[in-house]
């Protein structure tokens, strides 16, 4: 089974992946927890260039090709032989992300993405895409009070700096997806606290678990 988890930043992909992986775990799952971008030791270098606040200058398609090649050498190293082998695969982010910040928020065609996608990636979807959802404004403080006490990396910070009306963007180019593929995801309230975002989540993959 292949899960994905996406949602604006602060959202608490990062805490609720955990949870996930604990509760399938318990009930038989194979779990394996990985990333995008970074998911690999290539992705790893990529990463540090996307995400790095002094890659402010990256021009949108350069952007794009960096996330997808993060993307080939993760399906291949990590996220197909892993499903090859029966394992659950819970991934922090993927090809939806792609699609809303470099397509619906940087302006990219979003046909042009998809076409690329199912090129080189064969179409490859998860089985369920968990949507952490949340006004902007609220997910973006909580980001940043993670920044300033040290939970998160000051290293990484390149997305939080963008505008408002970016992170808006992003949330509607989510739920737009969300809408258009209602049989995939699931939209979770992520402004409650965590334990009862955490019941949500655990209630929405209840019957595929079992």
């Amino acid at each position: 089974m292949f899960i994905t988890l996406e949602g604006i930043e602060g959202s608490g992909k990062t805490t609720q992946i955990k949870n996930i992986a604990g509760f399938l775990g318990n009930k038989g799952h194979d779990c394996v927890i990985t990333r995008e971008p970074g998911g690999t030791k290539i992705g790893e270098k990529i990463r540090s260039i996307l995400l790095d606040p002094e890659s402010r200058d990256i021009e949108p398609v350069c952007e794009l090709l960096l996330y997808f090649s993060d993307r080939v050498q993760h399906i291949n190293e990590v996220v197909n032989p892993s499903l090859s082998e029966g394992k659950t695969v819970i991934c922090d982010r993927y090809f939806d992300a792609t699609l809303v910040y470099q397509g619906y928020a940087r302006g990219l065609s979003i046909d042009l993405i998809t076409r690329l996608h199912e090129l080189i990636l064969e179409g490859l979807k998860p089985d369920i895409t968990i949507l952490l959802d949340l006004p902007s404004e609220i997910g973006l403080l909580r980001a940043w009070e993670q920044i300033d006490n040290g939970s998160r990396s000051g290293d990484e910070t390149r997305f939080e700096k963008e505008a408002l009306s970016f992170h808006e963007k992003i949330r509607k180019g989510y739920l737009e997806l969300a809408r258009l593929e209602p049989q995939r995801f699931r939209v979770i309230d992520a402004s409650q606290g965590k334990n009862k975002v955490q019941m949500d989540i655990e209630k929405a993959l209840a019957l595929m678990a079992s």
